[in-house]
């Protein structure tokens, strides 16, 4: 019997809906979701396994024009190492948004991987948008694979996800057929958090934060977590921690929720909050919270 694998790579702009696809595609919550942009800071590997094929999917961030931070660039990074090792690449575009391609589209038309424009979200546009937009594509990437969907809905990724194993090459598995993520617990956890403080604060704050997990001890039936949230001012940390604690409270419950699920036993979740000003642009910082092209 022969053997099919091959990486996946998912690229767009902020808030295109790459996470959602990638998670549609995947069948488990590997990135995370808001509806706030620059939500995936890091790529992420999702694995699909079959008797006969292994398919490796990477969720990276949205691409920046102009990067502001060195975290940026390095998240640019990311996605010209997906452009590199890709099997097929899937770009993923929001149909109702108003974007320059000019940078992506230079690096679609240089890749020899097969290229899918997924223009997603169609739920929210009508059909005489919808083939104005096919046509565009298929002009601007004659080469490529046109496909309207929703990740959200469910609309034809059970069709991309098809017309992908047709294009793999013939390989063995890169990983163990058992695993699910080339991530850590700990990774998927920072995560979480992140989520939580994407959803409860306003503003700058999501933007301003990174977490850290500073110990993670397994026992028989509890986990005790323990995360660090820096920011980067003093008047950034009051606000995440809120008037006598309400707010930290209130993500740290909402956090412990779905860490429990995610890992299937009880989780004991202390969060602290610290200062650091430069995080963002410290390179040993940024090791620290695994930013390495």
């Amino acid at each position: 019997m022969t053997h099919k694998s091959g990486y996946i790579n998912i690229i767009g702009n902020p808030n295109a809906g790459k996470s959602t696809l990638m998670n549609a595609l995947v069948g488990e919550k590997i990135s995370i979701i808001t509806s706030k942009a620059q939500t995936t800071r890091h790529r992420i590997l999702g694995i699909v396994n079959g008797d006969d094929f292994q398919m490796v999917f990477s969720d990276t961030p949205g691409i920046i024009d102009k990067p502001a931070y060195k975290m940026h660039e390095i998240m640019n990074k990311f996605i010209d190492t997906a452009m590199l090792d890709a099997d097929v690449m899937l770009f993923v575009v929001d149909v109702k948004e108003k974007a320059s391609y000019e940078t992506v589209l230079t690096k679609l038309l240089r890749t020899e991987a097969p290229v899918f424009v997924l223009l997603n979200k169609i739920d929210l546009s009508t059909q005489a948008e919808v083939e104005v937009l096919i046509s565009f594509w298929q002009e601007q990437l004659p080469t490529a694979k046109v496909i309207p969907i929703s990740a959200a809905e469910g609309f034809n990724v059970k069709y991309v996800f098809d017309s992908i194993l047709e294009l793999l090459p013939e390989c063995p598995a890169y990983f163990p057929k058992d695993e699910l993520t080339d991530k850590s617990m700990r990774f998927f956890v920072t995560e979480i958090i992140r989520e939580k403080i994407l959803l409860n604060y306003k503003q700058e704050i999501p933007y301003s934060v990174e977490v850290a997990v500073e110990s993670y001890e397994e026992g028989k039936d509890l986990v005790r977590i323990r995360a660090i949230i820096f920011t980067a001012r003093e008047s950034q940390k009051a606000i995440v921690i809120g008037k006598q604690g309400a707010a930290i409270k209130k993500t740290g419950t909402m956090a412990r929720i779905d860490i429990e699920e995610f890992i299937g036993k009880k989780v004991y979740l202390e969060m602290a909050v610290k200062v650091n000003k430069d995080w963002r642009d410290d390179e040993n910082v940024l090791k620290r919270f695994g930013y390495e092209a």
